[in-house]
């Protein structure tokens, strides 16, 4: 399976300029791209191929003295700035059409220069390529030092360039790390998630929820006060902006990290593991919109499926509309809907006292076992396949993740 790992790269001044241009070159096609069809389209002409597409922003526009310096950085930035471009369209038409599932897909946006994310993405075409000296040889640009936290499993298919909002750089590498086998267990759990604990397991654990912005909320409550107070387009400003968004990336870069431990934990100790199938988008939109989103529980769960997948573990989600916190665990009687204040009830027809969570948990963990097995003990449902994270710039559905 394609995995993507991730490494931070400290590219020097001039080698920062030489990036920003990337970006700029990298932007102005995606942009000139998506002009030239919507100009087609408004004036009823046919959708532009691909390979015209390329002739016209790429291949006619080098020619034209106001076009002259995209021939200063790699012909393959310029490609996959373009292919990102086609994909997006893709993903649009096929979710105008209802032949994607999912969420619906808008039609491709304009990029900006003050985006707060840049990117560029190299193939092996451009000649991308890990030096002696273990730094990472880019076209055009240089030599890049990078801080290898571990090694690369397999050769990278292509290697992606990213400025984040905080001023850092990162080089994203996709390879194949193919799957390893974890020794089997007999473990099977479920989880509820909640937002009193992050994980509840069906074998009666709890794990705290870290409240990860909750908990730098002063110290980003200060920072925003002192960014509004700046005069806009000053220096001042410029550095105030940077201080919100390091502070942000801090937040985003421990809820990953908690994740990650966790979900590790789970596959690593369990033969199975189970959880809800939760509709993030639907509760971030509720008055818990901010504790949902903090949680990170969408993040959570696509960690534990992509390594189920790689380590050969079972992963289930069971239906959102389950009845978890109704049915009795240990007898099955259904005693109806409850509200959140309840965190305990005694069960009417057998008489157990059940924790609210940790009852729902085992639920989970039943429904996940019969779902995945039937009368024959064969697979009911196929077995899940990771979607891949986002390559830079796409509205295309997330491509391969991060371990």
């Amino acid at each position: 399976m394609q995995l993507r790992y991730n490494f931070r790269v400290y590219p020097t001044p001039d080698q920062r300029e030489a990036l920003a241009r990337a970006f700029g070159c990298a932007r102005v096609v995606f942009n000139d791209g998506l002009r030239a069809r919507q100009d087609a389209h408004a004036a009823g002409l046919p959708y532009i191929s691909d390979g015209d597409l390329s002739k016209q922003v790429i291949t006619e526009a080098k020619k034209a003295p106001g076009r002259a310096w995209l021939c200063e950085v790699s012909a393959v930035v310029l490609q996959q700035a373009l292919a990102d471009l086609n994909s997006a369209y893709r993903n649009f038409f096929a979710s105008v059409s209802g032949k994607r599932n999912g969420r619906k897909v808008a039609p491709p946006r304009f990029r900006s220069r003050k985006d707060s994310r840049q990117a560029v993405r190299f193939t092996r075409n451009a000649g991308f390529a890990v030096t002696a000296g273990r730094k990472l040889r880019l076209p055009k640009i240089g030599d890049v030092p990078v801080r290898w936290s571990r090694a690369l499993p397999s050769e990278p298919s292509s290697v992606t360039v990213v400025r984040d909002a905080a001023g850092r750089y990162f080089a994203s590498f996709v390879v194949d790390a193919g799957h390893e086998s974890l020794p089997e267990t007999t473990g099977e759990v479920g989880i509820d998630l909640g937002l009193t604990h992050f994980a509840v397991l069906s074998d009666g654990r709890k794990v705290t929820n870290p409240r990860i912005l909750r908990r730098a909320q002063r110290r980003l409550r200060k920072a925003q006060r002192a960014l509004s107070r700046k005069q806009k387009a000053s220096a001042n400003r410029a550095k105030a902006r940077a201080r919100v968004a390091r502070l942000h990336a801090r937040v985003a870069d421990t809820r990953r990290d908690h994740a990650h431990k966790l979900s590790t934990a789970l596959i690593r100790d369990n033969q199975a593991v189970y959880t809800e199938d939760l509709s993030v988008a639907g509760l971030g939109r509720s008055r818990l919109a901010k504790s949902v989103h903090d949680a990170g529980w969408a993040q959570f769960v696509a960690m534990l499926e992509y390594k189920a997948k790689r380590y050969g573990r079972t992963f289930g989600r069971i239906g959102r509309f389950e009845p978890t916190s109704q049915v009795c665990s240990v007898c099955g009687a259904k005693d109806g809907p409850k509200p959140l204040n309840v965190r305990d009830w005694t069960c009417p027809a057998c008489g157990t006292v059940h924790d609210r969570d940790v009852n729902a948990a085992r639920n989970v963990l039943a429904a996940g076992r019969a779902d995945r097995v039937n009368a024959c003990g064969a697979q009911v449902r196929p077995e899940l396949v990771p979607a891949p994270r986002r390559e830079a710039g796409t509205l295309s559905p997330p491509t391969p993740a991060r371990v």
